[in-house]
């Protein structure tokens, strides 16, 4: 035996089956390097493509030609998603995979970007816009093959949805992969349109993951539940094969219906599993299991086995993605020690800090009014306060995000106000002081001036006490039953009155059209200790369940949170990764001051030079770029997706050509202005160029302390 063979010998008898993997890997990957041929004395084993261990379910795999059905517009192109009328469905009471996975990408696209061609559809993104942001791809639909499994630790409890999608254009000599965990709560699809449609175009494999809070719904009155392709099948039945399945057994399941009938519990809420801690990991694994699936497709056969051909690290990874999808990007990116990311873009990411004294954050050299709290803080404060701010004279005007009558809305902030003011949380005698003391308090906790028009708008659609119940569910680790605070999920008739099961079950399409956040496709969110018995949360007191906001409110002041907030805290630490992070300044979901500015003070305190993170900062961006196409937000937001898109392309001219990152900035764009409901034609007038030298623009970190330039 030679000395060569020996050491290989030795080393495979001292290290794990994984680990002796990785590093023949590696140890071929040098040997290629190192000009080694066929007769050199170095001879390795073939490695096989093993499947990761954390896969726990069998592997589908489906190919779409790229015409009758394709991986980024599911057969509709650039037209059939731009149509406000939803897929059509065969059978409204037994849609099939097929159609529900159209369905899902419909829905998840339009949810992410304006969907208008006065606010860009079709003219600067979309399935016919090339990369180059021209008109050339016609309907814009990409042949390829989809890879679909569960991630989990055997228990059936997590049932991560992991999704890659290999693109008929991938170039197997010059690979590349680019994430795309989903945004919010939603499913598998959840940010096709935000980074999954760059990947597919640049010609990556997507890797897609619904990061265990996904679409997961349980009817509890039929016991049905969602599989990992939306079709539905009783819990019993399902077993470990359910997307989730409440933890409640017979018996109990039996008690809640006789007491809540027609509720649902949903997977981020009631899992109690706590699933954010677990989202970089997730992405991380989304990865992993790309690379199986690359290897699965252009491996080389030795007999019945797939021989390894892209080893951890070898793929050029972008991991990209918005909002929770952007915070488990960066989470990710952080737990990151073994080179399988090679670098970061995300927008708007919602993060969770451990920040030291040592950071701050300043806007024209002023001290902001709070930096760096937790969702949890910042949410269940905003829950509370945001239907009487809307009532204050600086934010009059806001778009009107509702369906119910303005007289309606009026009333209900009114009473928010008075119930504030008799809890002593505000002060006033008068509506008008009551609300002004209420945006003000807003300001105080971190919230920009530039989204006070935006506090009624994200209260009226719902978003914000919809994510306020749902992390709150999620922080105490409650089950559906605990009934959190008093509330719950289900059915409602118009009037408002709980209880009325749907004509058609909602659960029959909530995996192609909810976003795993009540109130969502038909399933509502009920406060259950209403004035004359459980309600939507909206009409149950005239308040609007003010009791039950508070008592989410309490959890978080309490301490009741404080341990799992703990566990998703992040130490923004990239492993000097090169990094983009974008965000709006009016963001008033996710607040800039809780997110993006303090994420740069602690990665410039933690990696000091060896940072490669640059931050844009864009006036006039908020949240979210489906409501462009409401009127009042046409003409005063422009829309983040462009800025998102650029810092793609920025990342790969500097991953593939070295060209420079431009450093962190403020981008002052201009609104579209005119009539609300008929703004102008958006134009590259209204979205200035990302500056390679930014000049007054720029903004500074020094020593864990941020200025942003006014």
């Amino acid at each position: 035996m030679t000395s060569a063979k020996r050491g290989w010998w030795a080393l495979s008898r001292a290290l794990p089956a994984r680990t002796l993997a990785t590093a023949l890997g590696m140890a071929v990957a040098a040997a290629m390097l190192a000009g080694c041929h066929s007769g050199d004395d170095l001879t390795l084993p073939p490695q096989a493509n093993v499947l990761p261990a954390f896969i726990k379910t069998a592997v589908t795999t489906k190919t779409y030609d790229g015409s009758s059905d394709d991986l980024l517009t599911a057969g509709l192109g650039k037209t059939g998603l731009a149509s406000a009328t939803a897929p059509a469905i065969a059978n409204a009471a037994q849609p099939n995979a097929a159609e529900l996975r159209r369905l899902a990408i419909w829905s998840n696209y339009r949810a992410l970007v304006d969907m208008t061609t006065n606010g860009g559809y079709g003219r600067f993104w979309g399935p016919n816009v090339d990369l180059n942001g021209n008109d050339t791809l016609g309907e814009g639909m990409i042949a390829g093959k989809e890879y679909l499994a569960f991630a989990d630790d055997g228990s059936g409890a997590q049932n991560v949805s992991m999704l890659v999608q290999i693109p008929a254009s991938f170039n197997p000599g010059q690979p590349c992969i680019v994430t795309a965990t989903s945004s919010g709560s939603r499913g598998v699809y959840g940010a096709i349109s935000a980074a999954g449609e760059w990947g597919l175009k640049r010609g990556c494999a997507v890797a897609y993951t619904d990061k265990g809070s996904g679409n997961g719904a349980h009817e509890l009155a039929t016991n049905r539940v969602t599989l990992i392709d939306g079709t539905l099948q009783d819990a019993g039945a399902a077993g470990k094969a359910s997307l989730f399945t409440a933890n409640l057994g017979s018996s109990n399941l039996a008690t809640f219906n006789s007491q809540f009938p027609n509720r649902y519990a949903f997977k981020h809420a009631h899992s109690q599993q706590n699933p954010e801690k677990d989202w970089g990991k997730n992405t991380l694994q989304a990865i992993q299991f790309a690379y199986w699936a690359l290897n699965d497709a252009y491996g080389t056969l030795n007999g019945s086995t797939r021989i390894v051909r892209y080893t951890s690290g070898s793929i050029t990874t972008i991991a990209a993605s918005v909002s929770n999808g952007g915070g488990a990007s960066l989470a990710a990116a952080e737990q990151d020690t073994s080179g399988l990311i090679t670098a970061v873009v995300v927008g708007e990411p919602q993060i969770n800090l451990r920040l030291p004294a040592q950071v701050s954050v300043a806007q024209g050299g002023t001290p902001v009014g709070a930096f760096g709290k937790p969702l949890a803080d910042y949410m269940t404060l905003a829950n509370l306060l945001q239907p009487c701010a809307a009532l204050a004279p600086a934010a009059a005007g806001a778009p009107y995000l509702s369906a119910l009558p303005l007289a309606t809305t009026t009333a209900i902030r009114t009473a928010r106000c008075a119930s504030l003011a008799a809890s002593n949380i505000i002060a006033g005698s008068d509506v008008t002081t009551q609300a002004s003391n209420a945006l003000a308090l807003l300001h105080q906790n971190g919230y920009e001036t530039d989204s006070d028009v935006l506090q009624a708008p994200m209260w009226d659609s719902q978003a914000v006490p919809a994510v306020a119940v749902t992390y709150a569910d999620a922080y105490a680790r409650a089950s559906v039953a605990d009934n959190l605070c008093a509330f719950s999920f289900g059915t409602t008739s118009a009037a408002g009155a709980a209880g009325v099961t749907a004509a058609v079950s909602p659960m029959l399409t909530v995996f192609g059209n909810g976003n795993g956040v009540p109130p969502t496709n038909g399933v509502n969110l009920v406060y259950n200790a209403g004035a004359s018995g459980a309600a939507d949360h909206r009409f149950a007191t005239a308040d609007a369940s003010f009791a039950g906001a508070n008592c989410l409110r309490a959890l978080w002041t309490s301490g009741t949170l404080t341990n799992s907030v703990e566990a998703i805290r992040v130490n923004a630490n990239l492993h000097g990764k090169p990094t983009i992070i974008v965000q709006g300044r009016a963001d008033a979901l996710v607040p800039i001051n809780h997110a993006s500015r303090p994420y740069l003070g602690l990665n410039q305190l933690t990696e000091g030079s060896a940072s490669k993170l640059s931050f844009y900062e864009v006036t006039n961006g908020q949240h979210f770029d489906a409501f462009l196409g409401v009127a009042g937000f046409d003409t005063r937001f422009i829309p983040l997706h462009y800025y998102n898109l650029q810092a793609l392309n920025l990342m790969w001219s500097h991953l593939k050509n070295g060209t420079p990152l431009p450093p962190s900035q403020v981008i002052h764009t201009t609104p579209r202005g005119g009539t609300a409901g008929a703004a102008p034609a958006l134009t590259t007038a209204n979205l200035p160029a990302i500056a390679a030298s930014p000049g007054a623009n720029a903004i500074t970190v020094a020593n864990g302390a941020v200025n942003v330039p006014e």
